[in-house]
Order: C-alpha cells, then structure tokens, then sequence
C-alpha cells in the first residue's frame, strides 16, 4: 500500500533521521517558517523568541523523545558557508555540535548541498552558532562515508575550580570549550564508572556539577555573550594522559540530556584541554568512547591558534552517521498533546 499523509488540518513537517554514534538527529527538511536574522546568532535568538513551539513538536513526546536532538538548516551570512544550522533539544538551542556536524556533513553531499563532490574527500563548511566549522566527508563512487571536522578555535577556559556542589562538598573540576563550554571532572571522584555506573546515577552527578559550575563561575567568551554559557558537564574515567587505548567519558548536557555518542564538541573542549595540560602534542590522535554506548570519536589538535586572549587549538574530530529513516509529522487541532511532553 502506499504511504501517503493522513485527514489533517495545518502544515506538515518533514525530516530526515540519522545517528552518530548512537546519538540521533533529526535533521528538518520543510515544515518551518521564514527564521528571520541578519546573522546565525540572531537567527538563534529569533526562532528561541517566536518559533519555540515548533522545537518542542519536533523533539518532544509523542513525535520524540526526552534525549532528542535536531537540526535546523537556514541560511548563512558568510560567502564561504554550504549552509548554516541551527541545533535544538530538550531544553533550548546550542551553539555547536560535533555528532550533529557529522552527519550534516553526510547529508550534505547526499541531498547535493554541495553541488560539486570531490573524491577522494568533500569540503563542506557549515556555519554553526559558534562560527564556521570545516568538515571533511568520505565520497567515492557516489557513496558517503566516514566525516571529520575541523572545529572552531578550542580552549581550556580555567583548570582546577573548586566548587561547592550539593551531596558532594568541594569538586575540581576543569572548564573548557569546544564550541560550547563543559565542566570536566573524573567520575571517580564519585564513586562512579562512566562506562559500568548506572545512567541515572550519572546522570544525578553530572547535574549537580551544572548546577554548581553555573551559580559559582561566571563565563565569558572573547567573540559573543551568546556563547558564554555552560552546556553541561562531561564525567571522565581520568585517563587524560596519552596513550593508544580509548578514554570513555559520558556527556550530560541541556535539562539532563544523554549524549550517547562521545560528544563532538566535547572531544573538541577535552583535546584541547589535555593540549593545555601538555598531555598531548599536536597531531597526536586520541580515540574517545562513549559511556553510555561503546561508540568512538578520534580527536587530535591539529594547529595553535588564538580565542582573544585564550590560548587555543584547532582540534580534529572525526567519526560515522548513519541514517534512520524519513518521517512527514501532522498536528491535528483537537490532540491536546500536539505541542508536546517530556517524561523522564
């Protein structure tokens, strides 16, 4: 039988669905009005503003989940840009994603964004909240595969704070950015295993870090204030000093969010990172596992560079997306539950 829409009153939203590392996205192909800004950021702060609830169709019960994450393509002021996205979860709008990087980047050659491909690697630069980030994506033969991304400059932002957190006491934990800003602390520190612990218990730990770093340290970054927040905190199994065998760590990001790849943008803020503790050198490859599923990122700082006054690195992460699927979603105007829910 063929599929076709159901009796319905309104638009439709159409999407394509993809996963890296186990990490979905959503990526929103129609369905959306004009996302009015001269620029990404006030494009971000526009669709925060007057199309929220089109954010909470798309990643909320019943068409999502509580751990959804999508992304919205729109237009970019930079000459140079493929296209520009803007990111969506649960809670509101990031400034960068490296899992989500990684599978626009695909896509991006699959639904010939990029009208020239090139073998044996496709250049597509994606203009992302934080700035232009370059990925790299695996074509031959007509056929997509692995991507790697250069992101925007990466810094450690402030080492060794101490924090008041609640059930815990006084916490050290690290600052770093990759595009967004975390709060990196051992999970040892707590009792846990990043990779053997019960989610929820990590979950519970890496939350009241947030709220900790949040209320105690205030951040500041040297392009925009639109980035100086923190994202979330990524819970480590501490083996920060080189070596050829995969270091796990587990994100928890937004209103409690899961990441379950090992985060794009966090591999960015810990490689650059362990760059500024001398744990590693430039070009050295690290390969970084998820907590949560087994998959892997590689992460490698590929050139110095400056943020303002930070000293940063370019760091290199790269990785696989897979598609899911494609879904047309409808709203019918009596469903009390159209605009959403979470449950958790």
């Amino acid at each position: 039988m063929e599929m076709q829409l159901p009796p319905h009153e309104g638009g439709e939203l159409s999407v394509v669905d993809m996963h890296t590392g186990g990490e979905p996205l959503r990526i929103i192909l129609s369905g959306y009005p004009e996302v009015k800004g001269d620029s990404v950021l006030s494009k971000r702060r526009y669709v925060r503003e007057h199309l929220d609830h089109l954010r909470r169709v798309l990643m909320y019960e019943p068409r999502g989940h509580y751990d959804m994450y999508g992304a919205l393509i729109v237009d970019s002021e930079l000459p140079e840009a493929d296209l520009a996205v803007l990111f969506m979860h649960n809670e509101g709008y990031s400034t960068m994603c490296g899992h989500a990087v990684i599978a626009l980047g695909r896509f991006a050659v699959d639904y010939k964004l990029v009208k020239e491909p090139k073998s044996p690697e496709t250049q597509v630069n994606i203009h992302c909240p934080c700035g232009l980030v370059k990925a790299f994506v695996e074509y031959s033969e007509g056929k997509t595969g692995g991507v790697r991304f250069h992101s925007v400059p990466a810094f450690a932002f402030a080492t060794d704070v101490t924090v008041l957190v609640e059930g815990f006491g006084e916490v050290t934990v690290d600052i770093s950015y990759g595009g967004a800003f975390y709060a990196f602390v051992n999970a040892q520190r707590f009792g846990l295993d990043v990779s053997k612990s019960r989610t929820r218990d990590l979950v519970d730990t890496a939350t009241a870090v947030t709220r900790a770093v949040k209320s105690q340290v205030k951040l500041h970054h040297p392009a925009s204030d639109d980035l100086a927040f923190l994202y979330g905190t990524i819970l480590t199994d501490g083996k920060d000093d080189y070596s050829p065998e995969p270091t796990a760590n587990i994100c928890v990001f937004a209103k409690a969010q899961v990441d379950r790849s090992p985060t794009g943008s966090g591999v960015t803020a810990r490689v650059a990172l362990q760059y500024h503790k001398g744990l590693i050198q430039l070009n050295q490859t690290r390969t970084f596992q998820s907590g949560a599923t087994g998959s892997q990122f590689t992460g490698k700082a590929v050139e110095e560079t400056k943020c303002g006054d930070f000293k940063a690195v370019v760091v290199e992460v790269a990785g696989r997306a897979f598609y899911t699927g494609v879904s047309s979603f409808v709203q019918e105007a009596d469903d009390k539950l159209t605009h959403g829910f979470l449950l958790k």
